[in-house]
């Protein structure tokens, strides 16, 4: 496949459903080694980050629970773990990604694992306690309507929690992080599968990606409340916690 990274990738990113279709085909192709070049593009520091979340998640009981863009159910399988009588579905684009996600759990009604765009999960208004993310909101073919549509299904008083890379403000540090995420996943696309675009498209997405500040911008305009924030390697990463107003 071809046009994973350089111009024509970003081309296919600055429309939704080009970009669904990219992130399919990618989430697609990589899905057999996906767990374990995450944790080499990461110097296996991914499973720390996503503990990290979890553990900044409420102790609270929770009914339901949906990890967006779940992959091969990492995210998933930690929300089952914290919320053992919640419902837990697991919902992505890539069925590739989904049945491997499938063979790592022990047959359980409790967890779902369902193909599906995030901005259009079918759920119902005010119903999910829970929403989590592993580097989801960057992938968003609309991130505006997948905002909306988490703040939608979200309960109020529901929480919100996304790990992915972040972009700094500064134009020169945005510089610096895309030329590095470029030479990183170039070399891993190009030892892994031949294809260094597999792995710069991280750079091209987040290139048309906001800011840490436009990022949190976007999510007040959208009505969450910012509740917690952390940086990880550098600021190259970053969790970050919202909250729907009111009481569940």
């Amino acid at each position: 496949m071809t046009g994973f990274g350089g111009l024509r990738a970003r081309e296919r990113l600055s429309r939704p459903q080009s970009k669904r279709d990219l992130n399919r085909e990618i989430f697609d192709k990589v899905a057999p080694c996906y767990d374990h070049i995450t944790r080499v593009l990461s110097l296996g520091r991914d499973a720390v980050w996503k503990d990290r979340l979890i553990a900044s998640l409420p102790s609270t009981p929770a009914s339901v629970c949906l990890d967006l863009a779940c992959g091969t159910g990492d995210l998933t399988r930690r929300l089952a773990a914290k919320y053992p009588d919640a419902q837990i579905i697991g919902l992505d684009l890539s069925e590739s990604m989904l049945a491997r996600a499938r063979t790592r759990f022990a047959p359980a009604g409790r967890i779902q694992f369902q193909q599906g765009d995030m901005g259009r999960t079918g759920l119902a208004a005010d119903s999910v306690d829970i929403v989590t993310g592993g580097y989801a909101l960057r992938n968003a073919g609309d991130l505006d309507e997948v905002l909306a549509e988490i703040f939608r299904i979200l309960k109020p008083g529901g929480i919100a929690s996304f790990l992915d890379f972040s972009k700094p403000p500064a134009k020169i540090l945005q510089g610096v992080e895309l030329a590095i995420l470029k030479f990183w996943g170039g070399l891993w696309g190009v030892l892994f599968h031949r294809n260094p675009g597999v792995y710069t498209y991280i750079a091209e997405s987040l290139r048309c990606f906001p800011d840490r500040n436009q990022l949190v911008e976007k999510f007040r305009t959208h009505g969450f409340e910012v509740v917690s924030s952390e940086l990880h390697f550098c600021g190259i990463m970053q969790r970050i916690t919202l909250a729907k107003p009111g009481a569940t």
